[in-house]
């Protein structure tokens, strides 16, 4: 299986790609290929054809949440590829209208209808094998006391604006031969969250790997214990990004296997 990072907040020294505040993952595993999130616009598209990656062969999209940071480049997909027949799975209300504290739309630019004509759409709580390898881990169970309890401005939900407490946010999970490895958005339900959920669908399997977006955006209570909880875990590479404040990584440094990540990353799992 092969990983390559699309879209991030960085680039990766002397390779000459687009970096912008957003993620997109390409995932290959066998036949199947799986675009994680489309980033803000097209540069997911323009960083891969530097690449000389063919992204017109990707099979499924799958949406870690709705925010605009990891759906707005679908447009920009569909236009590329329109001849192109791909699965797209995300949770249900992925598509739901957002506006942060200020009132700005921070929701999907397309509407789940808007998609459905393109693809053929699945929405799922549960979980949902993507792949010989790659499970979509569908939505998460808020287990931990100490993550996800903060709205993110609001959405609109049977007929009403209310708090966000991002219900569609979802992550990857990858069988590897060494154990598995989690590929994240931005963690919106908690990256302790997730692992438990991964966990609880794979018992007995360990967590070797992390790669995404954590959603700590400062070194707090919930950076502490999310700390506390990845010591626990047999890491043998973190690699935090998108949303994980320096500050909290240079923490988790001290303690975990951290490394860097950034546009052009491929790793083999």
């Amino acid at each position: 299986m092969k990983l390559t990072v699309l879209v991030d907040n960085a680039t990766i020294i002397d390779r000459y790609f687009l970096a912008e505040p957003a993620v997109s993952y390409l995932l290959e595993d066998g036949g199947a290929r799986i675009l994680l999130d489309t980033g803000y616009s097209d540069v997911f598209l323009k960083n891969a054809r530097a690449m000389g990656i063919d992204l017109s062969r990707v099979t499924d999209i799958v949406l870690s949440h709705g925010h605009n940071d990891h759906t707005g480049g679908l447009a920009a997909y569909f236009a590329a590829f329109p001849q192109t027949h791909v699965r797209l799975t995300a949770c249900p209300g992925v598509f739901a209208p957002r506006r942060d504290d200020a009132g700005l739309s921070i929701g999907s630019p397309l509407t789940q209808e808007d998609v459905r004509v393109r693809a053929e759409v699945r929405l799922s709580d549960e979980p949902v094998r993507l792949s010989e390898h790659v499970t979509f881990l569908g939505k998460i169970p808020r287990r931990t006391d100490f993550e996800a309890r903060a709205p993110i401005g609001v959405r609109f939900e049977d007929g009403e604006w209310a708090g966000d407490l991002l219900p569609d946010d979802s992550a990857l999970a990858i069988e590897t031969a060494e154990g598995l490895f989690l590929l994240l958005g931005c963690s919106h339900s908690g990256v302790c969250n997730i692992i438990l959920q991964a966990q609880a669908l794979f018992p007995g399997v360990p967590v070797r790997g992390l790669l995404g977006g954590m959603h700590l955006m400062r070194r707090d209570a919930q950076a502490e214990k999310t700390i506390e909880f990845l010591q626990t875990l047999p890491l043998t590479a973190l690699y935090p990004s998108h949303c994980t404040a320096f500050a909290v990584r240079a923490q988790m440094a001290q303690t975990l296997p951290v490394l860097d990540v950034g546009v052009g990353m491929t790793l083999e799992l």
